[in-house]
């Protein structure tokens, strides 16, 4: 009986020495369990990077915003101009006169132009003009109005061109300065172990991964639209061949 109160005592001193190690325990785990931030991402990139590096991720993110603008835009303007196509095989062609075919047609109509370019050429042919063959004259009209047409599909291509081109060596000239940077810190720092190696070089070649993801759309969006262009235009170039044939036929009839 006289051994029950050390034995009581000993007892709870355990459990409070149980207790605390398990209240120090659940914080450790908690911040065990938290995920830790990549310091080898985008973030740390921009943050530790200098202003050459963030010059070029600057730049690369402008071309790459400017290539998405420039595929869709362009996009708009072609499915545009294939409605105006069917519009035009279904209004202008079944007019009774050239002019009424081309008021039926939209105001902003590349068709409609290229008939007003056509209307003009056939109304103007007068004075000086009057030396060159109304059949030349006309042809001149309608094929200045189809390259102008042409100008405008085409408005943009050359920037896509520009950053597929150039985009993957604007990554890798990032890749090759972050590499310099990070050799040069390792060697100020003489240590060189893979932990010192693997960030700064990992973080370098991030750059030539955008670089090489900016200039994949661009270039497949260039060739994309070259096709749908190359397609629009076969169609405006034949609506003015029938159109000059049917210009020369009514001024004959006059």
């Amino acid at each position: 009986m006289h051994h029950s109160k050390p034995l009581r005592h000993v007892a709870t001193a355990a459990a409070l020495l149980a207790w605390a190690a398990l209240a120090h325990a659940q914080p450790a785990a908690a911040a065990a369990a938290t995920p830790v931030d990549n310091p080898y991402g985008l973030g740390a990139l921009w943050t530790q990077s200098d202003f050459v590096a963030k010059a070029v991720l600057v730049i690369m993110a402008v071309m790459s915003a400017g290539s998405w603008y420039v595929i869709v835009t362009k996009l708009l303007e072609q499915s545009k101009i294939y409605r105006q196509a069917k519009d035009t095989a279904k209004k202008f062609w079944t007019a009774g006169t050239v002019r009424q075919g081309a008021d039926a047609l939209p105001k902003d109509s590349a068709y409609r132009f290229i008939a007003e370019a056509g209307i003009d050429a056939t109304g103007k042919h007068e004075g000086l003009l009057q030396h060159i063959a109304l059949n030349e004259w006309v042809t001149l009209g309608i094929q200045r109005a189809t390259e102008r047409v042409q100008a405008s599909l085409q408005g943009g291509l050359a920037f896509l061109a520009t950053v597929g081109s150039t985009a993957p060596f604007i990554g890798l000239f990032g890749t090759v300065w972050g590499i310099y940077h990070a050799l040069t810190a390792i060697g100020v720092a003489g240590q060189a172990s893979i932990d010192k190696v693997a960030g700064p070089v990992g973080e370098a070649l991030i750059m030539t991964a955008i670089g090489l993801a900016v200039a994949v759309p661009a270039v497949l969006g260039y060739n994309w639209l070259v096709r749908r262009n190359k397609a629009a235009l076969d169609e405006v170039r034949a609506f003015g061949s029938d159109l000059h044939s049917v210009l020369l036929s009514q001024a004959a009839a006059h």
